[in-house]
């Protein structure tokens, strides 16, 4: 009886989890620059930062929007949202389950590694 509840356990736990959830972290980092080289102060998911930098950007099902004041460059730059390939891994072993729990934590998206400011 201990033997077949624990194999039950273990199992649960197997399909609950999402191979996204597990490898991926709340966060993607991105690098994000200017076309023109310059130091542009930018905002990303409410951080204020100066590029070039590397900024870590909560994973979303919702796009991302990269937002400057400065003259010369656009005042938006759009991070689309996309599917990460670890999402798929659960749909080779079967698991609808974690399909599921990486749709409900989010960490099936990310966004592109680098993102360019398209500036003067």
């Amino acid at each position: 009886m201990k033997k077949i509840l624990g194999l039950s356990v273990i199992a649960s736990v197997v399909l609950m989890t999402g191979c996204a959830s597990i490898l991926n972290d709340k966060t993607q980092m991105v690098n994000i620059t200017a076309s023109n080289g310059a130091k542009v102060s930018a905002n990303a998911d409410g951080k204020v930062f100066q590029t070039p930098a590397i900024v870590g950007l909560q994973r979303s099902k919702l796009d991302k929007i990269i937002t400057t004041t400065d003259s010369n460059c656009n005042p938006q730059t759009l991070a689309p949202k996309k599917v990460d390939p670890i999402f798929f891994i659960n749909i080779l072993s079967g698991g609808a389950w974690g399909s599921t729990t990486d749709y409900a934590t989010e960490k099936m998206w990310k966004y592109e590694d680098n993102l360019v400011i398209s500036c003067k």
